[in-house]
């Protein structure tokens, strides 16, 4: 029998950890919780989940603490956020701490779950991959999601990581938006045209070398992006 993957929620509703824990438990996951982010810190450590579903409005450490705090210590799960805190600079900033999707509450399970089965898709798929990308001086490891620039190791995160690897396969040639939420996230998530353009934004600043000015990773007008 397959080892169940294991989610950690890190959320201080009472009520929303309960109804999440019963919700992924009857889908077949393991779920462990923590209700701090100082304690959610201290369980990723134990437990080495496959997935943390993170809230960001926690007592003590904010979720974005957290979020960085879990990249520099090398837990390399995928990390969701899940947030009342809908707006762009937030939503950019959990990218930018190291987070893999973020969620908006109100939420409907059926969407979340969908973004978690996405991401589990496409973890399984860059395992049996195990190959590398290189992006200018940036070697980027698809297996670990992030890249090796100047001798310093930066993370990426899932989703950007899964984008270049796109963008990769089709090098030299343009990419759509459409194609990119495709392939992936996938036909059963509804992100926008927005989400991609905050991603390649992320991906910019972490591999090129004046991202105001990219030489490798393109926008190409009315068509989308490329990779030179």
């Amino acid at each position: 029998m397959p080892t169940k993957r294991r989610i950690l929620v890190i959320e201080d509703e009472k009520d929303l950890i309960l109804g999440l824990t019963d919700a992924f438990t009857f889908e077949g996951f393991e779920v462990s919780s923590a209700d701090t982010g100082e304690k959610g810190i201290e369980l990723a450590e134990q437990i080495n989940p496959d997935l943390v579903v993170l809230d960001l409005m926690l007592p003590g450490k904010n979720g974005f603490q957290v979020c960085q705090e879990l990249r520099a210590k090398d837990q390399m799960a995928p990390i969701l956020i899940l947030s009342a805190r809908s707006q762009e600079n937030d939503i950019i900033r959990g990218l930018e701490a190291g987070a893999d999707d973020y969620v908006t509450k109100p939420f409907s399970f059926g969407e979340l779950l969908a973004r978690v089965r996405t991401i589990f898709r496409r973890v399984d798929a860059a395992k049996q991959r195990g190959s590398t990308v290189t992006v200018g001086e940036a070697q980027v490891d698809l297996d670990a999601h992030n890249a090796l620039v100047h001798g310093k190791q930066v993370d990426l995160g899932f989703y950007a990581t899964a984008i270049l690897q796109l963008l990769d396969e089709r090098r030299g040639e343009p990419v759509s938006r459409d194609e990119i939420l495709d392939v992936v996230w996938g036909m059963d998530v509804n992100p926008t045209n927005r989400t991609v353009d905050n991603f390649i934004m992320k991906l910019r600043r972490k591999l090129e070398e004046d991202p105001a000015q990219p030489r490798h990773i393109l926008t190409v007008y009315g068509q989308g992006y490329k990779l030179v």
